[in-house]
Parts: C-alpha cells; structure tokens; sequence
C-alpha cells in the first residue's frame, strides 16, 4: 500500500464492530515458495516465524488517541478501532497503549480520577469503559494489549490546583514535589512506591491485559538550573549508608521489583516489561557499559536497566534506541548489539525501540533506515522484536519509510515469541475439517481440542508433511487469528488458488504452540 492509501485507509475506516473470523480473511499472503516475492533476500536469509511487533499508542497530549480532547465515545472507539486495522494492516501483532500518563486513568479507576485527554477535563467520565474497548478492539484482531502505566508523573504543570479536589496529590500533598513545570510523586516515599503499584495493578487485575509496560519515566529528566527537590525525604528515608544518587536508584530498583513480583503473583500470564532511555551507561563511566557517548539512564534518570535485567526484574526489555546508523555520541549498530549482549543468558526477552518519528519528521534522512535497522536485529539472536513510536507516524508517512519497513520486513505476518519464564501450555492440536476452493480463494474449516486456545495460525506448505523448520519460518505463515468461541472456526484465504497444502496450529495466551492439525489440500 502506498503512503497516500495508508492515510486513507486511516480516514475512510469505519471502525465498524467485525467477527475475529472476519478480520482473518484479508490478511494472509501467499507464501514466497509460491509467488516469489516477500522476505526473502540476504537482509533476511531465514525469516522467523516469531517476531514481535508492536507501536506505541500514546494518550499524553493526545499525541496519537483520541486525535483530541471531548471526542464523543463512538468517535472515540472509531478512531481506536482503525488504529487496530492499521497495525494489522502494516503486519503488527501486538500494541502497547498508554492508559495512565499522569496519575489518571482510561478505566473507572477506585484510585485515580479519569484522564482529562479523553473528555478535555480530568474527572469527568467519558460514557463508556476505554480500557475494556481497546482490549477487546485488539483481541478481536488478535493483536496482543500491553496496557502502558506511567507510574511517577502527576501533572503536564507544576500548578496543584489544576487537578481534581480529590486527587491523591491534593489530599496527599506531601508525596508531590515540583520540578520543570511539571508534577511528580515522590519516589522516595515508600507510601507513594506502594500507591502507584496500586493504582497500576488495578487494572492489571481487572482487565485481560497481555502485558504490563513502563516507559522510560522514572525520576524526571534533567532541567538546567534545577535540584530535585527531594533532600528531605533523603533525610527520612535513608540509613545514610550510600548516596542520595545511589538512593534513588534504589528507589526506582524496589519499584520495578516489586510490580513484577506483584503482577505475576495476580496473573502469571502478563508480562511485565519497560522500555528505558536507550543508553544504559557509557564505556567511559563503566567497563559494562556501552561505546557510546550520550547522555547515560543510570545517572540522568536513576534507571539502573541492566540491574533490572540481571536480577529477572523484568520479562522483557525494550530499549529506545532512537538513534540512526553513525550516530557519533549513540551509534544504532553499537547500541544494538550492547543490549542483545546485555540480555544474553537471562531469559529477558529484547525488543528494540524505534523512533519512527524521526523517519517521517526527517531526522533520518535514508527513508531505508529502520529498514536497515531490521536488517541488523533480525541477524542478533537475542533481538525478538521491535517497536514503533509512535502511532501517529506510522499512519503519517511522508517519506515512504513504511511502505520500505513492510516490503522488506513485514510482508508476512509473524507469532509473537514465547517467553520461557512465562507460565504456559501449549494446547491440542486442531482438527481441520475441510479446504474447500471458493470463488475468491480457500476456506479452512477446523475445531479445536478442549478450550485452552487463545488464537490459531493457518500455514500453506509445500508438501503433506509438516516438519518444524517449515513451522519456523514465516514464508508459509498466511494469518493468525483469534479463536472465535466455542465450534467451528472458519478462515478464507483471499486470492489463493488452492495449491499447497494447508495445516493450522492453535495457540495458548503465551503463544506455545500445539501439534499441526492434519494436512490437507483445497478440493473443489
């Protein structure tokens, strides 16, 4: 699809309620065996069938959704809905959205008010439960939900008077401190630590998340001129054994512990991720660190993200390495391949950042470099994914840097990776019942085994036997969708002209895959 179509596509959606089934029928390509084309090439020798692929979908300042504030819920709900069309349409299979962005909430929250980015005034209910849509609205297109929590930051403005009377900060006004014209908690508060663990868990416990997601907002960024103004509960809360610096990492480490610990104690299924400046530390400040020069997380932001790495504190890491090729001070390559060294023999699964903004807004002047980006990840063993930021540019694509990523890429759809610490089954095997020629292509007819299948793939082989490289590699992958309840399932393979044969695996929510069905080839 061209850019212009990609805008339009965005524009002439109707966002209108669909079957999973539905969703399935357009989204499968022939397999390369059978029409030459796809990812095939020495940029990528031998394509995974497991990839993950997510874009982030940002709330704050209405970057991405809602396009603006006091949006009615069905203009809401139509534009979320053609986000998902769009993110299945580029080969996505996972979205990562943002639901808490400054100590407010997308869902009737017992301990926040509603985020004033969805009606234009914080407090006000917007007429429906935002959180349960947009679950829902992805898991129908079988795309998994990573809800995005920023945990720390309370307010855009330094102004307390801003937020609603019953806001924690208000009534709590010694967690708060201000800093940069903006509101923050107070990590080093041990009430404050437990609150927002709260606040976020929430809605970990009561909605059918995928995962759970931090950005890389923890302490606030450096301001020129300023001090966090946080000695006093230094003075509080510390033994006086190590740094205020030393401290306040420890801070964010207690953080980020306890919430995986705590997420997976509720539900051992979600996976608890963050996504951390892209620079850890500099080889110059730390024999461990990285051969770059940029600013440094560990100091800047208090974010020891190799600490979290080491110690299992996370399921996977997902680094904003927003940096192009010979980039003098963080050069994309040497990043790369410092993070995949980094996760190496910890079971921490790696998804790389991508700043997609800085392909369409011109910053990266080759409309090839995230392209070239993925020509290196996909060749790093430790690497199983990447994620784009954010939504906006995707959609917008003014360079052509879409239609290049997909071409060489995403032309066919891939699994999301199983993380092995995660708890999971695979399930049966299905059972295909018939592949039948139809005017516009093949239909797949198959039930499942029991009732532990979360979604399916449908592959197209080139012999009856299904062996497990041929299960590997996403050439033969035409779709995956989500189980559509209890009974037959149904798929059509658009525009196939029924040669190959067909076999379909079923899928747990931790993408453990069963058996192949039986094969069978098209008749009629």
């Amino acid at each position: 699809m061209s850019t212009v179509d990609r805008r339009s596509f965005f524009r002439l959606s109707s966002g209108a309620a669909v079957t999973t089934a539905a969703f399935a029928v357009s989204l499968g390509p022939v397999p390369a065996w059978a029409d030459g084309r796809g990812d095939e090439g020495p940029d990528d020798p031998h394509p995974s069938a497991r990839q993950f692929r997510a874009m982030w979908i940002s709330l704050v300042e209405n970057i991405d959704w809602p396009s603006e504030p006091g949006l009615d819920a069905e203009a809401q709900q139509e534009e979320f809905e053609t986000w998902m069309d769009l993110a299945r349409e580029v080969g996505l299979n996972a979205v990562i959205s943002q639901v808490r962005p400054t100590a407010d909430a997308i869902w009737p929250s017992p301990h926040e008010p509603w985020s004033q980015y969805l009606t234009g005034q914080q407090g006000l209910d917007p007429g429906y439960d935002p959180l349960a849509f947009q679950v829902e609205a992805a898991h129908a297109r079988n795309l998994e939900y990573h809800a995005w929590f920023n945990p720390y930051r309370v307010a855009m403005t330094d102004d307390p008077s801003t937020l609603v009377e019953d806001h924690p900060a208000r009534v709590h006004p010694e967690w708060v401190f201000a800093y940069g014209g903006q509101l923050y908690y107070d990590p080093g508060i041990p009430e404050v630590r437990a609150f927002v663990q709260d606040a976020m868990l929430d809605a970990v416990v009561r909605y059918d998340v995928d995962g759970a997601h931090f950005d890389d907002y923890f302490y606030p960024y450096p301001v020129e001129g300023e001090e966090i103004p946080d000695e006093e509960t230094f003075a509080e809360h510390s033994d006086g054994s190590e740094s205020i610096e030393d401290w306040r990492r420890e801070n964010v480490n207690l953080l980020v512990k306890e919430m995986h610990e705590r997420i997976h104690e509720q539900k051992p299924w979600v996976r608890f991720g963050i996504s951390p400046f892209g620079i850890w530390r500099n080889s110059s400040s730390d024999p461990d660190g990285s051969d770059t020069s940029g600013s440094e997380s560990y100091d800047m932001i208090s974010a020891d993200s190799l600490t979290w790495v080491r110690e299992g504190w996370v399921d996977y890491i997902n680094p904003q390495v927003y940096w192009e090729f010979g980039n003098e001070a963080a050069d994309y390559e040497t990043l790369a391949k410092w993070w995949a060294g980094a996760v190496e023999g910890t079971g921490v699964a790696l998804y790389i950042g991508e700043a997609a903004y800085k392909a369409t807004d011109g910053t990266f002047p080759d409309p090839a470099e995230l392209g070239d980006h993925l020509d290196l990840t996909t060749q790093l063993e430790q690497v199983d994914g990447n994620v784009y930021f954010s939504a906006v540019s995707l959609r917008d694509d003014t360079t052509g840097f879409v239609e290049d990523l997909v071409e060489r890429h995403y032309e066919h759809p891939a699994l999301v990776p199983v993380i092995d610490s995660i708890p999971g089954q695979a399930p049966e095997e299905p059972t295909l019942i018939s592949v039948q020629r139809t005017g516009t292509g093949v239909l797949l007819r198959w039930t499942g085994r029991g009732t532990d299948a979360t979604s399916y793939a449908i592959w197209r082989l080139e012999s009856e036997q299904a062996r497990e490289k041929d299960l590997a590699d996403r050439r033969n992958l035409v779709a995956t969708m989500r189980d559509d309840g209890p009974g037959l399932q149904e798929f059509v393979h658009d525009g196939a002209d029924g040669s190959g044969w067909y076999v379909v695996t079923a899928y747990d929510r931790t993408w453990r895959q069963s058996d192949p069905s039986d094969a069978q080839e098209a008749r009629g």
